[in-house]
């Protein structure tokens, strides 16, 4: 950072409880995911460019959540990040060059990587889940300013990642002692490890679900609730949990005594002031606080599968073309009888929960979505199609998806799911 500046701020998008924020490397415009779970940034999806410099690179293997097998990585040093006015001349990286690791289909916009570690280390990092902004304080410079609402936690680094304690309140009104992972890159509230013997039991209400793709594979688990989580004197009721399968933490030999980790549903109640190099973190609550947990409802994953062409008849066509910018892009052709032609995301339906509304009333995996209640989903980014799907409890959602070659309706109503 320059010498003199006292903080850079930085606008993020908040997708799906992820901070998604701009970054250069080596020249290139790219977006990554800021993910204090990872040490190294790690570099993937390169499908819409024609060609990115890294440097210095060698061969490794690599593996990270998930039920699959270790890849081949690139292993890369020597690059330039840059971040505003924000810059380091000797970033090192991995690239993974497997096509299917890609999360840009679930979020709904283009994402390149994921990055942590290195910019927590370096800076104290303000991050207002409210105003969707990141401040890089310069520590030099930097004077804790604590506000009477907030409060200081301790903050242990070990082997580059950030654990916090908490407490975790379950059925039976027990309250257990944890020690969290605190991962921005986790789109989930709470995760626990099943440890019966310390009182970290599956609550009797609970379902198997998909809670979420890591770089080695999908993670599965059972979907559940506890009575309440606290972080310092912040207590959260009825916190939506999962405890995930073990098999998904495979390559991680020894879990030592963490319990679990807390993700960006619960992080975004916050404003929160991450200081590293002196073990602290600055919890203060904002809007979002009291908001209620959000459950898939419908039963419904969905995510974009390439593009697709629809046409729409236009009233009172003049010839001229108005282009639009979608989260892919769009293109679009005027035909001369009033009718456009325009190529939009495809939404597809990528998984269906079982015994949810959604299978009950007939919907299958890979049905195209072409309307929720009416609305043409092509007009929507995917996380509003996600939202009207499961708006309310008790609502009815009528559903028009395209399979085989055919138009089908589908219909039911939205139960909460405990």
């Amino acid at each position: 950072m320059p010498k003199d500046q006292k903080f850079q701020k930085i606008n993020f998008d908040l997708i799906n409880n992820l901070i998604i924020i701009p970054i250069e490397i080596n020249g290139e415009e790219l977006t990554f995911v800021l993910d204090s779970g990872v040490s190294k940034p790690i570099l993937f999806n390169l499908s819409d460019r024609d060609s990115l410099q890294i440097n210095n690179v060698s061969e490794v293997t690599i593996r990270g959540l998930g039920d699959g097998e270790p890849m081949k990585a690139l292993s890369s040093k020597g690059n330039v990040f840059k971040l505003g006015k924000v810059k380091n001349y000797n970033q090192d990286l991995y690239v993974v060059l497997d096509k299917e690791i890609n999360f840009s289909t679930s979020l709904g916009i283009p994402v390149h990587g994921i990055l942590g570690y290195d910019l927590f280390r370096d800076f104290k990092v303000e991050i207002n889940y409210a105003a969707r902004n990141i401040k890089l304080h310069n520590p030099d410079l930097y004077k804790h300013d604590p506000h009477s609402k907030s409060q200081t936690l301790r903050l242990s680094i070990e082997r580059r990642k950030a654990y916090v304690e908490g407490t975790v309140l379950m059925e039976n009104d027990e309250d257990i002692p944890v020690k969290l992972l605190v991962d921005t890159g986790s789109s989930d509230a709470l995760w626990l490890f099943r440890e019966p013997e310390k009182g970290l039991e599956i609550p009797e209400k609970n379902y198997e679900d998909y809670l979420g793709r890591g770089l080695s594979g999908d993670i599965f688990g059972k979907r559940t609730k506890v009575s309440g989580i606290k972080i310092g004197d912040f207590e959260l009721k009825d916190a939506k949990a999962a405890f995930p399968y073990r098999e998904s933490f495979g390559f991680i030999k020894n879990l030592g005594d963490r319990n679990g980790s807390v993700g960006g549903e619960i992080l975004k109640r916050f404003n929160i002031i991450f200081d590293y190099a002196r073990g602290q973190v600055t919890f203060k609550k904002n809007g979002n606080f009291r908001a209620p947990f959000q459950y898939n409802m419908a039963g419904i994953e969905l995510q974009h599968n390439g593009l697709r062409y629809i046409a729409e008849s236009i009233a009172g066509f003049n010839g001229v073309v108005k282009s639009e910018e979608g989260s892919f892009g769009n293109v679009q052709i005027l035909l001369e009888n009033k009718t456009r032609l325009s190529l939009v995301p495809e939404i597809i339906v990528s998984g269906i929960r079982a015994g949810s509304p959604a299978a009950e009333a007939g919907l299958q995996a890979g049905d195209v979505i072409l309307a929720v209640n009416g609305k043409r989903i092509h007009r929507y980014k995917l996380q509003e199609v996600l939202k009207m799907l499961n708006e309310k409890e008790g609502k009815r959602v009528r559903v028009l998806i395209e399979r085989y070659n055919k138009d089908l309706l589908f219909s039911f109503v939205l139960k909460k799911v405990f």
